[in-house]
């Protein structure tokens, strides 16, 4: 071994430079983005991360191929191009992805108005969400063979962009948000008809997660004032997890998992109980996390160009997000907020690279998570 360091001494600098770059060790300087160390203490949200963050959804939002369409067939006469059968969110490779492509675009124009591209982010959106292209999409909603299109991750993503929307004080915002009103209100009524049937909460780390389909659906409902829809996940939210015990926190992440399950379950019931029973709550369902001591290791992605292996970059946004909800107004949990800090500088300094596997969704959870970091604060 001191043979072995005599000879790495030995290495002329401009060598050991490069073993560096091909390590990755100084890959980050090129991107624009704040050390590790820096963001673990203070991720924000800044016009500078905002631009780069933009350029993602601007990148696939009119990229029609390659295309996963999650579609079932009636017949010959349903098989068409992506840009036929969703006119506005047929891009980043699904149509959840172009949903949530769309709310990065509005989120990031609401805060920072004034970024480089927001001239093309606000012309792409409104060729985008045009009456005549949401009504094709209504369409699509009302065929008897789509009832579970995109269902629950989809819908929730929809009611996200709607709620955006609703909250970004700005003319053409209006006039996205009227023309986006007939999906809105589609899926709304998909959510009633849906939720009391449900027996069973779904609790996996993907798309179908009951948890956090419901998270979203309550934020609209709570935006937007729709007291029958908050009426009924909250009541089933309490049918689901409220005698729920013990999550298994140290089973998680699964391989493929961008979604906590203990986590969004936890983010919840935070929105829907009072702050007195969501702390007896979460006593019971993890009382690993009032210690101050809390620790919980990010996701490691040993492969980005592999579309299911880089969603452990999602699941620590989405970590991040549902850690700062479940600390907010809670002092006895505030030392949650660090390890959400951990979990954005793990994965934040990654996602715009060359890869489409990552680089067509990860920058709305991103988005999110950041916007989280910046309530908590």
């Amino acid at each position: 071994m001191g043979n072995l360091f005599i000879k790495v001494q030995a290495l002329p600098l401009f060598f050991i430079l490069v073993l560096l770059v091909g390590c990755g060790g100084i890959e980050q300087e090129g991107r624009d983005v704040p050390p590790r160390e820096e963001l673990a203490d203070n991720p924000r949200l800044t016009l500078q991360e905002a631009e780069r963050l933009a350029a993602l959804p601007l990148k696939c939002l009119n990229n029609e191929y390659p295309n996963r369409l999650g579609q079932t067939l009636s017949g010959p006469q349903d098989l068409k191009p992506p840009h036929v059968l969703h006119p506005a969110f047929y891009g980043c490779f699904d149509w959840h992805s172009a949903v949530h492509g769309h709310w990065s675009l509005v989120s990031l124009l609401r805060q920072f108005p004034r970024f480089k591209a927001a001239e093309q982010a606000k012309d792409q959106l409104l060729r985008h969400l045009s009456a005549e292209n949401i009504k094709e999409e209504s369409n699509y909603f009302i065929q008897k063979q789509n009832k579970l299109f995109e269902r629950t991750y989809g819908w929730a993503w929809l009611l996200k962009l709607s709620e955006e929307l609703h909250r970004w004080q700005d003319p053409d915002a209006r006039i996205m948000e009227e023309n986006l009103r007939p999906l809105a209100q589609i899926i709304v009524r998909n959510y009633m008809e849906f939720l009391p049937k449900l027996r069973y909460p779904i609790r996996v780390g993907e798309h179908p997660n009951t948890a956090f389909g419901m998270s979203f659906a309550w934020d609209y409902a709570e935006t937007l004032n729709d007291t029958a829809l908050l009426s009924v996940i909250g009541r089933r939210a309490r049918d689901f997890y409220w005698a729920d015990r013990d999550c298994p926190l140290d089973w998680e992440p699964g391989g493929s998992d961008f979604l906590s399950p203990c986590l969004e379950e936890a983010a919840l019931m935070k929105r829907i109980l009072p702050i007195d029973s969501f702390s007896h709550w979460i006593h019971w369902f993890l009382p690993t996390l009032a210690s101050p001591h809390f620790k919980l290791s990010p996701g490691v992605v040993s492969d980005r160009s592999d579309g299911k292996l880089v969603h452990l970059d999602g699941v620590n946004f989405s970590r991040a997000w549902c850690l700062f909800k479940i600390s907010e107004g809670l002092p006895e949990f505030q030392h949650l907020n660090h390890v959400a800090y951990e979990h954005i500088a793990n994965s934040l300094p990654n996602i715009v690279d060359e890869h489409y596997e990552g680089g067509h969704w990860l920058g709305s959870f991103a988005i999110y998570a950041l916007n989280a970091a910046q309530d908590a604060n």
